[in-house]
């Protein structure tokens, strides 16, 4: 049976039906960013940027872009009513005080106990870049990753256990991807919902890995 992948922007769209109204959610650099986009304009959710912004809006329209206001991936960004600047320090302290409700991230690998590699592949060649993803991974209450399933060469990022250094050791709590949304637990890693026409079989295939489904209500 064959199947669709969904897109980056599918996929930030799913992650951004989970996102309570209330909550205050830190978008890591890549991917993660584009959740923005997607929130529901009745919900109160606040945005933060570890380089200082609380109340961070959506992208701006083409054109419409101000540099002096740029998210912690140099990218400019919008700021809602009420929303504050402040000094990098303080904004880690409200990373590390764990005053963050969720954080999304992308990765290179993630176990199915939840373990995270997102800063470092491990090859010489490659330059570790670790920002502040340890601070959020910890600091955060819920630790949410969003990544594609595969690499380039077609090898699962969700494995059995990480072979890049780690970020954070079991604080990864669902993974959404352009196949599948997994929840971690130690009792194994659970399928939440897939794309239309792909089996929970076939995708213990692409994943090599032993899965639960769980269906959401």
């Amino acid at each position: 049976m064959s199947y669709k992948t969904k897109s980056k922007d599918a996929i930030a769209a799913r992650i951004a039906q989970d996102i309570p109204s209330g909550s205050y959610v830190n978008l890591g650099i890549g991917m993660p960013v584009l959740v923005a986009n997607h929130l529901a304009q009745d919900l109160e959710i606040c945005l933060h940027s570890e380089n200082g912004i609380l109340g961070m809006g959506p992208f701006p329209e083409k054109g419409d872009e101000d540099y002096d206001l740029i998210n912690a991936g140099k990218q400019a960004v919008t700021l809602l009513a009420g929303g504050a600047y402040f000094h990098h320090a303080d904004s880690f302290a409200m990373m590390r005080a764990g005053h963050l409700d969720i954080c999304v991230l992308g990765a290179f690998q993630v176990s199915v106990s939840g373990d995270l590699a997102n800063w470092h592949t491990g090859l010489p060649q490659d330059i570790p870049a670790v920002g502040g993803a340890m601070d959020l991974a910890i600091g955060a209450k819920e630790t949410w990753v969003m990544m594609d399933l595969l690499t380039k060469t077609g090898q699962s990022k969700i494995v059995q256990e990480c072979a890049y250094p780690l970020t954070g050791l079991e604080c990864v709590k669902r993974i959404y991807t352009d196949h599948a949304t997994f929840e971690c637990s130690k009792d194994g890693l659970w399928v939440i919902d897939k794309v239309e026409g792909l089996s929970l079989s076939a995708l213990e295939s692409i994943t090599g890995l032993k899965l639960k489904e769980k269906f959401k209500h």
